[in-house]
Order: structure tokens, then sequence, then C-alpha cells
């Protein structure tokens, strides 16, 4: 369990380390973009003191999206914490160490409390935190890398940074407008309180001038004094003292009044200077909200549907584009609340505002709510898209999410979903906003509705349809020559919930990408078709689902290398483009610049060679690119990674470079005529011409032939190919990839002597290499007559010449791709000591 301690590297990357010890050697950016991606869902010191029990599970085995897999994944989480708990235990009894052993027993409770009811997700982050390491350690150690990717990194890194900055300065205005209304409504609490004052002046003042007409003070008489019983000099008293109040009490009116003034004018400069501020706090965040929804988002869907080509994306930047979406709906959410007690504020104390000074309040109020409205609509993604090529009556799943779910506390009452499939033409009206489209359908799915669930863990508001099945589907009229294949329908998801205690209300809804419906395995090929162009070629907000009809060749290479590099590691050479452009084209002109060369949707559908029209049994419904990207998959990958196999290349181009070498010098390239197979081209003497050379193509190799004996060990077996053109070793290109042979393997076994199965040259052709002293198992080498038996040292393998072959296939050249199976002979066996009598007698007693 102990972890790797690594120094800044000095020289060479060991590939024998373990991926955090290679984690530790980035540059401190690299280590701290990594860093961010952990936290109390999943601690970084959990990563580091059980980084090997991390990179020893089968995390490719489970899928994180598949139900079945929960079992798994609880054994995951419970053998983690029991690796954290061994940790903890392995630590000192020291003072040093306590708080080490207290911060990893808070991370496996935490871990307990967090992904006990769904350890799935605790396989989906962990997954993804390895993959972004992998991702960092490979751009560190492989430093030489396309410049255009290059530049797109760095790209991608510059506009993270800008999008934080952004986020962290609206922030800040947010806090600001929230501190100055505070102020402004402590100013308008203020001015309430001299305004009562300056109330109760008043009511003071009017009950004085009423006292003072209750003692007849208006209309003084001797009289009215004397009837009253009041004296002169009393009178006079009373009439002093009021006068003296009353002009105590107008000061004080007159006093308040200046200052209400004064307060107003205060007060509507306030205000005036919120409303500033409130717009440009909303200029600023709908500056940051088309950065992230109309640009990073709209490029995380670009990659999604590049992903269906096979081009790979990173999965975890959806989770960085929620913490965006999160943090704009909070601050939106903050600013609409402001804007909304500013509101409250003018209700309670109207204040006129100046002529020619625009009322900016109703107008801040519309737009900020607008931005709620277009971010709330805008993050209802599709996560997980559904399979392009959908086949009726098949099960099929998809994930939607709502990207700001949690923090609009949505996730309180979580809404339904429903999906539907939709034709071309209704997507279409959809986004026209035609008020009957949503209803519309083109076909039934099963088990179509469902209720959005939230993940604390990861704070996730999404909904995964894991047993949707097309039931029906509705064609629309073909238009002339169209296939059903390349008839384009989507899946429509859609909801409707309110925040804000019904403040506000959202209907929601979004489209997939195009899927072609099939009901036939052999539709399927075109139908893959179909999404491989639409996928490629679609253009930002195009009209559903408008793609072009040609494009240009170097386009169409940009696909074809995508494709190649991303499911089996390599992307294609410049030959290996100009033979497929030759495929498309037919013969190009030496030196002809065919990049701008448009190929449209025909040529590449229904053939011009890039889409084999027949096939063999067992490449039926695949189409031609597909095959080979699968065969190279499948078996020839890391020769394919090496650059040992050239691949696309025409039997002419291969025998020219070969005359130009020694004998014995072979390539490997794919066949012209059968999809999935690989010939073996090599340049020797020819017997039938003494003195010329020729050059020689084995029969070509399949899918069923590599299941039986791999390419490295056919390459093995025959002493012909000597060096990998231009100049390799075929020891050098792969050896590494021999299969091993065991002493078990060479044992006799309950009285049967084993076999194995070698690849064999015709004896003229044989004879035909070159000799080569460095190469002792050339035909020239051995000391065998002609009537006597071949050994492959290695395999210990019996192969007589006269057995004869049990599978032959012979191509336009004449030559044999041969098998040999041996049968037990007892009279071939040389040494018996090693054969269990007794076992051998009770076998065959047994038999009798």
């Amino acid at each position: 369990m102990k972890t790797e301690n690594a120094e800044k590297p000095t020289g060479t990357w060991d590939p024998a380390m373990s991926l955090w010890a290679r984690v530790q050697r980035l540059d401190g950016d690299v280590i701290k973009r990594i860093q961010s991606q952990y936290g109390q869902h999943f601690p970084i010191e959990v990563r580091h003191y059980c980084a090997q029990w991390l990179e020893e599970q089968p995390w490719s085995q489970i899928e994180e999206d598949n139900p079945a897999h929960e079992v798994y994944a609880q054994q995951v989480l419970s053998h983690l914490v029991k690796a954290i708990n061994i940790q903890i235990n392995e630590f000192p009894n020291s003072s040093e160490s306590f708080l080490q052993k207290m911060v990893l027993q808070e991370a496996a409770n935490k871990l307990q409390a967090l992904y006990s009811t769904s350890p799935l997700l605790l396989v989906k982050e962990i997954k993804s935190c390895l993959a972004q390491e992998e991702r960092f350690v490979h751009q560190a150690e492989n430093p030489v890398q396309n410049q255009d990717t290059m530049n797109d990194q760095l790209q991608s890194t510059e506009i993270h940074k800008q999008i934080v900055e952004m986020i962290e300065s609206c922030r800040e205005k947010t806090q600001a407008t929230e501190s100055f209304l505070k102020q402004l409504q402590n100013l308008q609490e203020s001015f309430v309180i001299q305004y009562q004052n300056q109330v109760k002046v008043n009511a003071q003042i009017q009950q004085v001038e009423k006292q003072n007409k209750e003692l007849g003070l208006l209309a003084p008489g001797a009289d009215r004094i004397l009837a009253e019983g009041t004296s002169n000099e009393q009178y006079q008293q009373v009439l002093q003292n009021n006068a003296q109040v009353e002009k105590k009490l107008r000061k004080q009116k007159d006093d308040l009044e200046r200052e209400l003034l004064t307060k107003a004018e205060e007060l509507l400069q306030y205000r005036l200077m919120l409303a500033d501020k409130h717009r440009d706090t909303c200029v600023s965040l709908e500056e940051l909200q088309k950065m992230v929804v109309d640009k990073e988002l709209i490029a995380w869907k670009r990659k999604q549907q590049l992903s269906g080509n096979g081009v790979k994306f990173d999965t975890q930047l959806l989770d960085v584009l929620q913490q965006w979406c999160e943090s704009l709906a909070e601050m939106i959410w903050k600013n609409r609340q402001q804007i909304l007690g500013v509101e409250i504020l003018r209700q309670k104390l109207p204040i006129d505002i100046p002529t020619g000074t625009p009322d900016l309040v109703p107008e801040l109020n519309q737009k900020i709510t607008g931005l709620l409205s277009s971010l709330v609509t805008s993050t209802f993604i599709v996560e997980s898209q559904p399979p392009q090529v959908l086949k009726k009556e098949s099960r099929f799943t998809a994930t939607v999410r709502l990207l700001v779910g949690g923090k609009l506390n949505i996730h309180m009452s979580p809404p339904t979903v429903k999906a539907s499939i939709i034709s071309e033409h209704q997507a279409k009206a959809l986004l026209k906003n035609d008020a009957h489209a949503k209803n519309e359908t083109s076909g039934e799915i099963l088990n179509n509705n469902g209720t959005m669930e939230y993940h604390q863990a990861k704070g996730e508001l999404s909904i995964t349809f894991r047993n949707m099945s097309l039931k029906k589907i509705k064609r629309a009229d073909k238009k002339g020559s169209e296939a059903v294949t390349e008839e384009k329908f989507c899946v429509l998801f859609q909801s409707d919930f309110q925040i804000g205690n019904g403040e506000l209300m959202f209907q929601v809804w979004t489209l997939s990408l195009p899927v072609v419906v099939t009901v036939h395995g052999n539709q399927e090929c075109n139908a893959m078709a179909t999404a491989l162009w639409d996928n490629q070629f679609a253009e930002p907000g195009r009209t559903p689902f408008a793609v072009p009809d040609s494009v240009p060749w170097c386009q169409m290479a940009e696909l074809l290398n995508g494709k190649f590099q991303a499911a089996t590691g390599r992307g294609l050479t410049a030959e290996n483009l100009s033979y497929l452009a030759n495929k498309a084209f037919g013969q190009i002109k030496p030196g002809e610049d065919f990049s701008q060369r448009p190929i449209s949707w025909s040529m590449f559908n229904k053939g011009a060679g890039l889409k084999q029209p027949v096939y063999k049994e067992e490449h039926l419904k695949q189409p031609w690119i597909d095959g080979w990207v699968s065969f190279i998959e499948e078996h020839l990958k890391q020769p394919w990674i090496d650059g040992s196999v050239i691949g696309f290349v025409t039997k002419c181009s291969a025998q020219e470079w070969l005359l130009t070498k020694p004998n014995g010098t072979f390539l490997l390239r794919f066949s012209d005529s059968e999809t999935g197979g690989i010939t073996i081209a090599w340049v020797a003497d020819d017997p039938a011409k003494p003195g010329e050379r020729a050059v020689w193509n084995l029969a070509p190799y399949g899918r069923k032939d590599f299941i039986i004996r791999s390419l490295s060990d056919r390459i093995k077996d025959l002493d012909a190919l000597v060096t990998l053109f231009p100049n390799v070793p075929k020891s050098q290109a792969f050896g590494k990839y021999y299969t091993a042979v065991s002493e078990k393997h060479n044992s006799v076994k309950d009285g049967y002597v084993p076999s194995s199965l070698v690849a064999k040259l015709p004896d003229s052709l044989a004879n035909a290499a070159p000799m080569d002293f460095n190469n002792p198992q050339t035909p020239q080498g051995s000391h065998l007559g002609p009537d006597s038996p071949t050994y492959d040292s290695n395999s210990m393998a019996l192969n007589p010449n006269h057995l004869q072959p049990i599978e032959e296939d012979m191509d336009d050249a004449g030559v044999f791709d041969v098998t040999l199976l041996t049968d037990y002979n007892p009279d071939d066996i040389s040494d018996i000591s090693d054969i269990n009598i007794a076992e051998f007698i009770k076998t065959m007693s047994q038999k009798k």
C-alpha cells in the first residue's frame, strides 16, 4: 500500500512507475489542475495513500451506468474503505502521523456516507480522476504532438482561465450590489423614521393650534376671559407659552423637511447608482453566459457528436461546465432577488425619477429573468446519447441532465421527463416554436417516462432511461432516391417544473443527436454511414438535420484519420490517405493536389471504393472503413501503433518499394479484394528466372486465421521474411509479440504428444530466400536434406513435408497460405522418457 515518492524528472520517463508516481513528476500548474478535480466527493489523500490499490482494480470492467454492476461497485466501496483502514494501521503511533490518521478516517467515513446508496457514482468518480491523470501524464511524456492539438489545448486552458476570472468578477459585483442594497435599505429606513418624526411634529403643531382655538386665543376678549374664570395674567402666560411651543415646533418641522428633502435626493441617487451597478452586473453575467453556454457548452455538444465517430473527448468537462452553470445560476438568482428587493423599496417609498432619466429597474428585471430562463432551458442536455443507429424493438438507453438542478433547488421537487421520437420535419417545427410540435411524434417508445434523481455526492440532477424500446415508427414519404437508411429522426426529451415557490414556470426540452431507425441488420451499414457523415459535417446552429451534399477530400481525410486514431491508437499516413483517395476518385495523377476535390455523400455511402458492396460472410453488415477499424483493433493493434503495418498501400506501390531493398525485405498491406484481410509482400529471387528478383504476395490472412495463430507468430514461422520494410529486423519489430512456449506445453500429458500450427511456404519459394548468416533459420541455413522434416525450435512442432495442408488459399500470384496440422504418431517421437507409461496404459484400457 506504500506509495512511490517521486522527484522532478532528471531524464527519461520510466513506464514501469505507477501512475500516481508519474503524476507527482508533472509541472506545478498541471498538478494544480489535477488537484482541483479532487474534493469532498473523493479526497486526494485517499488517492495518495491508496494509489497502488486504486491502480490495480479492473475499472474498465465495471460500467458505471449499468445497474447490474451496482453489486460490484458496492464491493469496490467496501474494499476501498478496508484499504484505507489498512493504511491507517500502517502509520506509526506518533504525533506526526496523528493528523494523517484523522484525515484518512474522516475520508473513509465520508465515502461511506456519500456512496453507500449510490456506489456506481464512486466508480464513475474514480474512473474520471484516473482518466484525467492519464491524459496529463501522456501529454507530459509525449511532448512531440500535433501542433494544432497543442494550440487547441493552450487555447482551451486560456478560455477556462478567462471564465474563472469572469466568474470571480461577477461574484464580486454581486456582493458589491448586495452591500449597496443594504445601504439603500438602511437609508430608506432612516428616511422613514425621520418622516415619521416630521409627521409627529405636524401633529403637535396642529394640537397647539387646536388648543389655542379652544382657549379663544384667536379672538380674545375680557368678557370671555372673565366668563371662563381665567385671569388676564394667566391668559398672557398661556399665550406666551403656546407661541414659544409653536415657534419651536415649526422650526423643527422646517429642519425635518430640509433633512427629508436631502435624504430623498440621496435615496434617489442611491437607487439610480444601484440600477447602474445592476446593469453593469447584468452585462457581465450576459457575457459570461455567452461564454459558458453559447460557446463552451455548444463546443461540448460538438465534441460529444464527434465522439459518435470514435473521437475521444474529456467527459469530465461536463462536470466543469456544471460548476460554471451553477455559479451563473446562483449569481443570476441573487441579482434577480436584489432587483426585486429594489422594486419593493420603490413601492414602499415612491420617488419620482427626474425627467429625461431612464427608469432601469423594470428593464433590469426583464433582463435578469430572461438570463435565468435562457440558462435553465439551455442546460437541459442529453448527457449520454441514444444509439444513432436505432433498431426497432431493441432496448436502448439515454441519460438527460439539468446542469443547474441542484443550485435552484429544483431537486426538492424532482421533475418528470418524457421521451418521444420525432422526425426531421417535426424537429424543424419545434425550433420554430410551433405550439403543436411538442405533442407530435413519429412513433412509440416504451418506458419513456421517468422522474429525475438527485445524486447528492456529485450534486447532479439527472435521469437515465435504461429500458426504452422503439415499438413503432412512422416514416415520411421518400424524397426521390433517398433510402430509409438516410432518413433521420431524433429523440425529444421534455419536462416542466417551477422554481422560487412557483414564482417562475419552465417548460424545457432538448433533442438527441440524429438517429437512423432500422428494422433489419443488413441496413446497419448504410445507417452507420448516415450517422458518420452527419456527425462529422454538421455545422453549429444548423436547421435539423442539414448537412452538405459534398465536402473537400481534406475534410473526409480528417474524418478517416480521426476514426482510425481514436479506435486503433494510430492515425493514417499520407500514403494511406492517398490510397483511400484513389479508392474514392479512381486513379489520381502523380503530383496532383486532390485535397480540395469534392467527395459527395453518394460516393461515400454507395461505393466508390470506400464501402465494399459485397462482403464475405464473416464481414457481412460492416461498413468498409469500420471493417478495417475493427480488424486492426482486434488483431493488429500493437503492430499498427508501432508502424509495423503499412496497411493501405497498393500492390503496385509495395512492389516498387520492395524491389529497391535486399532480398527478404517484406511489408504488410491490407488486401485490395478482401475487407479484413492482410497480405505479406516480400522480395526474393525468382526460381523460374535465374538472376531475376520478384515480389511475392502471400494469400491474405483474415480474422479466422488470427484466431488460430497471431500475425507475429506467423511472421516468425516464415524464414523467408528477414527484414521489415524499410530496414528493421523482423525480430526487433515483432519479437516482443511472439507467443512464448512454456515447458508445460512441450511435455507429454495423458499419453498424448502436443502439437502446434506453423506457417510454411512452398519449398520452391522458401529456397529462393537469401542466405543470411545472421539468421540461422533461413532455408539455406538448414542442414536438413530435401526430404527431412523441418522443426520449429521454439514450438517443438513436427512438420513433415509429406503431410498435406488442411486449408489452402491461393491469390493471383499463386502463393499458398499453408496451415499444417500434425496428429499424434508414436513413430515420430525420438525420446519417450518423459511419457507417463502408467497413465498411457490406463487411458488406452479405458478406451477399449
